[in-house]
């Protein structure tokens, strides 16, 4: 059985924010595979965008010469650490399609948890998470699941999680509305992702408090034979 990945990114800024505080970013593993990178930095607007801009550059730049998702979320701690003198933070979520493991990897350093479906099976990753930068000896969770098909992996920032809340906790029913949106468990990643995310704005009514991503990214059986790769972004201007 032959498997490809689906990957979107569905995001918005703080309302009457500048510019989002999230930064994504997308990388090509050297031993095979991808690696997606979002970084949340502390506050919003252009503050928040440095710190994340700050964080996702040395994350990738570190994938991108090898070293593992674990490693490269402590190298961004000490990094970030050293170069605001412990004093700001930034929660940091790395997802990787390692081909040389055939293992989907799951590192984070962040509040919100993450949520799998494997077929008709939701699981959390929902452990304890110190975002990156301030604490000396931050450590991030780490998964890693063997690639099987019919798998949805759904990231999300503080903005999709809060979403509606004022106190913060959760309001969106995730897992029902992933299953409502992808039943069966074909829909396109980008259909997920802006499913998510507008339920969150819905929640909001249009004016989200914080900055809000949605990263999805589904493992399936492939659709067309051939080793066409694309990738496709949409963006106002």
């Amino acid at each position: 059985m032959r498997l490809e990945v689906d990957l979107a990114v569905s995001k918005v800024g703080k309302y009457a924010s500048s510019e989002s505080g999230d930064t994504v970013e997308i990388v090509e593993r050297p031993h095979g595979g991808f690696s997606v990178v979002v970084a949340d930095g502390q506050r919003s607007g252009k503050s928040a965008k440095a710190i994340s801009n700050l964080v996702a550059r040395k994350a990738i730049s570190l994938i991108g010469e090898g070293v593992r998702d674990g490693a490269v979320a402590r190298a961004a701690h000490d990094y970030l650490r050293t170069q605001r003198s412990g004093q700001v933070s930034c929660e940091l979520t790395i997802v990787s399609v390692d081909m040389a493991t055939r293992t989907l990897v799951l590192s984070r350093n962040a509040r919100c948890p993450a949520l799998l479906r494997r077929s008709d099976e939701f699981i959390w990753f929902d452990e304890p998470s110190q975002a990156i930068g301030i604490q000396r000896n931050t450590k991030p969770q780490v998964a890693e699941l063997e690639l099987a098909p019919q798998s949805t992996l759904v990231i999300i920032t503080d903005g999709v999680w809060s979403a509606g809340s004022p106190t913060g906790s959760p309001v969106l029913d995730l897992p029902a509305l992933v299953a409502t949106v992808d039943r069966p468990p074909c829909a396109a990643a980008t259909t997920v992702a802006d499913a998510i995310l507008n339920a969150a704005l819905e929640l909001e009514q249009g004016r989200p408090r914080d900055d809000a991503t949605v990263l999805v990214v589904k493992v399936r059986e492939q659709c067309e034979q051939g080793e066409v790769r694309r990738l496709r972004m949409t963006a106002p201007l």
